[in-house]
């Protein structure tokens, strides 16, 4: 049996501040589980998930956000059906967090101009092919240029890429936290609107 237990095991305030924690250390941390989640969108009767590369934090305005292409098929289901959901889960930790929110679609504005400013020569590439991403091909292909695809390409030629880049923020609505231990799982759920925190412990 587990002996040792973590200080916010029976502690919802310690709780919360462990969610932004681990949330802080996957956006700075290219090996934390917590860079790669899951985001689940759709419409009606189909929804699917797909890995995203998470981005960027804002604690204050609870809010959590990524980069994708503006093409993808993903954006009209959002345009259609704003909410949306990620999924992350830290084996080592033992802690899984659903995260629920509205979403808003930022193209070709402030915000996607300093965020296409700091994104680096190689993360551009994913924004430079010429066809829409999960369009059909005859062959199997990258769907990039072979000097994209070698990374034979200057980063002022790369800024031809802003025209496929956009930012997608999700403004965090619920937290559902589920940490397993040996000793007794637990499991939390906080609510999040208008500046208030509703926080309670819910069965795992």
């Amino acid at each position: 049996m587990q002996k040792n237990i973590p200080i916010y095991y029976n502690d919802l305030n310690k709780v919360y501040l462990k969610i932004w924690d681990l949330l802080n250390f996957g956006l700075l941390n290219r090996d934390s589980p917590f860079h790669l989640p899951v985001f689940i969108c759709g419409e009606n009767k189909s929804f699917d998930g797909r890995i995203v590369v998470l981005r960027g934090i804002d604690e204050k305005n609870k809010k959590l956000w990524f980069h994708t292409d503006i093409r993808s098929k993903k954006i009209e289901i959002l345009k259609n059906n704003t909410q949306a959901s990620f999924l992350f889960y830290d084996k080592d930790e033992k802690i899984q967090l659903r995260i629920s929110g509205n979403v808003k679609i930022n193209y070709q504005n402030n915000i996607t101009k300093k965020s296409w400013e700091k994104t680096i020569h190689m993360s551009r590439q994913c924004y430079l092919g010429k066809s829409t991403p999960g369009s059909i091909s005859s062959t199997p292909t990258s769907g990039l240029s072979e000097n994209v695809d070698n990374f034979k390409y200057t980063l002022e030629e790369s800024e031809i890429g802003y025209k496929n880049f956009c930012l997608i923020e999700t403004f965090i609505t619920s937290i559902e936290w589920l940490y397993l231990a040996a000793k007794g799982h637990r499991r939390a759920h906080f609510s999040l609107k208008n500046n208030l925190i509703e926080k309670k412990w819910i069965i795992p």
